[in-house]
């Protein structure tokens, strides 16, 4: 338990950095995070605020899809990569890069980082408990939903960051996608599939 909280920190912390380097050059990503930095330019609020209140609607079909555990284990994620990406607005100085080399940092860090979340049985909420459920019930890859959802948020925010900026965002979430799906381990499905199990249990007992 203790080396998984560990590994969900850690991804916590590289998606949070990939989410700043990408909002550093004025590039976004897809799902809710993207519709969280959507909304950064509409609403006085800051980014981790925007997530967390993005992000609740959809823990309502994970309690009931994929079980109280998961949906208590996102929850806590969603609160970690909240205060993490708004620490990083205070302690990492906002240092411009190209835009393409910034899109791919980022595209691996959020990769990386999200794999390691999932795949230690937790998620980031939105798209990502999407991803999941349809993976656990057709089996359908998760990153290739991730891509699709992720290409929908990029397309709707290209009218405010502009389609040159969409485009080469688009190039972080190819990367992610591709890592999230290369890399998917069978323990987020286990600990869905056992959670969910327990309350269809309770509920027919």
């Amino acid at each position: 338990m203790g080396k998984k909280f560990i590994l969900v920190l850690f991804g916590l912390f590289l998606t949070a950095l990939g989410i700043k380097l990408l909002t550093i050059n004025m590039l976004t990503f897809g799902g809710t995070a993207g519709i969280a930095t959507i909304l950064t330019y509409i609403i006085p609020l800051s980014w981790g605020a925007l997530f967390f209140i993005v992000n609740l609607p959809f823990f309502l079909i994970s309690f009931q899809q994929l079980g109280r555990w998961f949906t208590l284990s996102s929850f806590m994620s969603i609160i970690g990569i909240s205060i993490m990406r708004d620490s990083l607005d205070l302690l990492v100085p906002s240092i411009q890069m190209d835009p393409i080399v910034a899109a791919i940092i980022a595209g691996i860090f959020i990769g990386i980082g999200v794999s390691f979340v999932l795949n230690n049985g937790s998620s980031l909420g939105g798209i990502h408990i999407l991803a999941l459920y349809l993976d656990k019930r057709f089996g359908i890859n998760r990153g290739l939903c991730i891509l699709i959802g992720d290409s929908l948020i990029i397309i709707a925010a290209a009218f405010l960051v502009g389609w040159h900026s969409a485009i080469v965002s688009i190039i972080s979430i190819v990367i992610a996608s591709y890592i999230i799906g290369r890399y998917k381990s069978i323990e987020t499905t286990r600990v869905v599939t056992e959670d969910t199990s327990v309350l269809q249990d309770a509920a027919n007992s």
